[in-house]
């Protein structure tokens, strides 16, 4: 028997046999990490990576609720300015400017109770970070050990934290989009189609950026160590893909590359850190190469997308009628997990992206674009909407959602392009999520 490599079993490089009859070998023993006396050590090595998983989330999500808390507390500041100054007017104030100060401190007075609960939102996350810590310090005392004693505790564990964390990032970071800024031009470089990207999963130091010039045939991907590298143009590497990529529906995520394979309807995972395909798989009844694009064409059949739910696909069938399709992806198997049909003509779609597992599409790639409709998985409901947004460039060939910056990444005409996106948050306070 020939195993792939010491770290999965036994490998046997000889063998023969003696005049005795017996069978002599020569074995390569595997790495003393892998070998357990419960045979569980893969396993553990799985829940180890998802507990680095969760660390990462966990960052991502105390570095977003940071930064809303100062906002907050800037609005809790606000609020008792107005009502010290309501408490100290006096005859010395016009009956107009009392009925001002009154009127402001009356529209901030909801608020008081949404302060409160950010408050409480803020230290749940800190309890979430320092259980993912003992965990983690848990696991690694086990593999020390070299065993995997209280396994199915620490499995418990961690699927309760994965739980708590999606629901905690639902409740924190979520809401309606309401608005999108002004555009924020970072660079121009390229041609009229492309896309570029930051890894969503990766903890808030590690501000690569990865480049992918065309919409057709394209292997180059070029990865820039930070944001600022980008814009010099400097300190890049590049990856040679092993097949081309079609369109500009691309996503990194969790360190990995997830494109449409150019003349197919199939999905690669591409790793970067080891430069292999990890997994690839057809996307069922999926078109491709022209077949179903945004309206601007450019074998944007297929849309990859991650918000703070997971990952995503945008695409359309023929049983759909050429209505976009929006399914759930497991980002290990790429196996769809569910689907929906929007029933909005992919085709009358300028660009879409997911924020909060709510599909936003424009209504054009062109000048004078919004965004058009909204449709809402977990009620499987939709609506028309009408958020503007500033196309500067005038033809916008790629337009993704970052739920770790809160922001749209845009490839307009050749310019690079950022908008900064509002979300309007309805905090429930029926306790812990």
């Amino acid at each position: 028997t020939l195993f792939q490599s010491p770290e999965e079993g036994w490998q046997l490089y000889t063998s023969a046999q003696a005049p005795d009859g017996k069978c002599i070998c020569t074995a390569v023993i595997p790495a003393q990490s892998t070998c357990s006396r419960d045979g569980r050590s893969r396993e553990l090595r799985q829940l180890m990576e998802k507990v680095q998983n969760v660390s990462q989330s966990m960052e991502v999500l105390e570095l977003r609720t940071f930064r809303d808390l100062q906002y907050v507390r800037s609005m809790e500041t606000l609020m008792r300015s107005l009502d010290a100054r309501l408490r100290a007017a006096d005859g010395s104030v016009s009956a107009k400017s009392f009925q001002e100060l009154k009127d402001r401190m009356t529209e901030l007075l909801p608020l008081s109770s949404v302060l409160e609960q950010y408050k409480a939102d803020t230290r749940t996350v800190v309890r979430l970070r320092d259980e993912v810590r003992n965990l983690s310090g848990s696991l690694a005392a086990i593999q020390e050990e070299m065993g995997a004693y209280g396994y199915e505790d620490l499995q418990q564990r961690v699927m309760a934290l994965e739980a708590r964390l999606h629901a905690c990032a639902q409740k924190l970071g979520c809401g309606k989009l309401t608005g999108v800024s002004n555009p924020i031009t970072v660079r121009a470089m390229g041609s009229r189609f492309g896309s570029w990207m930051t890894d969503t999963m990766a903890p808030s130091a590690d501000s690569r950026v990865w480049y992918m010039d065309g919409y057709y045939k394209g292997r180059r991907v070029l990865e820039f160590r930070t944001l600022g590298d980008f814009i010099k143009g400097q300190n890049f590497i590049q990856h040679l893909l092993p097949q081309p990529w079609a369109g500009t529906g691309h996503v990194v995520y969790n360190g990995s590359l997830f494109y449409n394979k150019y003349q197919s309807n199939v999905v690669v995972k591409y790793h970067f850190r080891s430069r292999s395909v990890l997994v690839q798989r057809s996307l069922p009844g999926a078109g491709y190469n022209n077949t179903f694009p945004y309206s601007w064409g450019g074998f944007s059949d297929m849309d990859f997308m991650v918000d703070e739910s997971g990952l995503w696909a945008v695409y359309t069938t023929n049983q759909n009628a050429g209505n976009i399709v929006v399914s759930r992806l497991d980002p290990h198997t790429l196996e769809v997990m569910r689907s929906w049909d929007t029933g909005y003509p992919k085709r009358s779609a300028g660009e879409a992206f997911m924020i909060c597992g709510v599909l936003y599409v424009t209504n054009s790639h062109l000048a004078g674009a919004k965004v058009y409709f909204a449709y809402f998985t977990n009620t499987s409901s939709y609506e028309y909407t009408d958020v503007p947004f500033h196309n500067q460039y005038s033809h916008i060939s790629m337009l993704d959602y970052n739920p770790r910056e809160r922001a749209l990444y845009t490839w307009n005409n050749g310019h690079q392009v950022l908008y900064n996106v509002t979300l309007f948050h309805v905090i429930s306070t029926a306790g812990d999520p």
